[in-house]
């Protein structure tokens, strides 16, 4: 009996290092895991459409003393706190309010409403259907010197993003071939060319609606306050460059004028008053 208890005894100890790694293998193989883990990068946030960020009330300085003269004189404007939306409006949201409202589509509408489409930016539209999906959405488009507020912050910045001519990682800009809607970028892909208060592609992508008329001579009698743009007009004010742009026509000052009824390649941005 004492010779089998023995045995029985031997035979565990035998067995043990099979069925247990050692105190200090055990660690070894946690550290590695661990180092793994940390190695990994996080996942990026995905860009929630429709989302705003806040432009605190106060002033900054509108227009360009070197920039087109149109642009002339720079003058301090203030401006109430308001909200903008981070992304341009994409083709997603635009098709959930075509189907809410049963109006028409805009131009070229069969091409853009494709599934690789849905997080680029819708195009084709007009200033009447922009400012109704904003009013849809219980926003409203914003004026002129809200945009321009929101693209170049308070240290009178030349670009949204930076006070250089931007690069290819900054925005979507100097393309040539339309390529069915493929050569706009989808929302959120430049991260490095953010406005100071958050927002993605206000240089380049698409042409952006502002709410104002456009008047050549707007900013010799333009009030300090809330400016919000001539009564009346013949055109209404886009802004920010679109994907075939140039630097120039990108900067957070210029302006730029089409008709209201005109589709061209013009998107948005909604924004609202808190």
């Amino acid at each position: 009996m004492r010779m089998m208890l023995v045995l029985v005894g031997l035979l565990g100890l035998a067995a043990y290092p099979a069925t247990a790694a050692p105190p200090g293998d055990k660690g070894a193989k946690e550290s590695v895991t661990v180092q793994k883990q940390s190695q990994e990068r996080p996942a990026l946030a995905q860009p929630v459409e429709g989302s705003m960020a806040v432009v605190p009330a106060g002033e900054f300085m509108m227009g360009s003393p070197t920039g087109d003269s149109d642009e002339q004189p720079a003058h301090k404007v203030y401006v109430e706190t308001f909200s903008m939306d981070k992304y341009e409006v994409t083709v997603g949201q635009y098709a959930a309010f075509l189907q809410a409202k049963g109006i028409d589509p805009p131009s070229d509408w069969k091409t853009m409403n494709q599934s690789v489409h849905q997080k680029r930016p819708v195009a084709n539209v007009d200033w009447a259907d922009a400012a109704a999906y904003c009013k849809w959405a219980g926003k409203r488009l914003p004026t002129e010197a809200e945009w321009e507020k929101a693209a170049r912050g308070t240290d009178d910045r030349l670009y949204p993003c930076v006070n250089e001519a931007p690069t290819p990682l900054h925005a979507n800009f100097g393309k040539s071939d339309w390529n069915n809607h493929g050569v706009l970028a989808p929302i959120g892909t430049f991260e490095a060319g953010k406005s100071p208060y958050g927002m993605y592609d206000m240089a380049g992508n698409v042409w952006e609606w502002v709410n104002d008329w456009y008047d050549y001579n707007y900013y010799k009698t333009s009030p300090s306050q809330n400016p919000a743009g001539p009564s009346s007009g013949g055109t209404k004010v886009i802004r920010g460059g679109a994907w075939n742009s140039n630097p120039r026509a990108m900067r957070s000052a210029n302006r730029s004028l089409i008709s209201p009824t005109d589709q061209g390649l013009d998107g948005f941005r909604c924004a609202k008053t808190p």
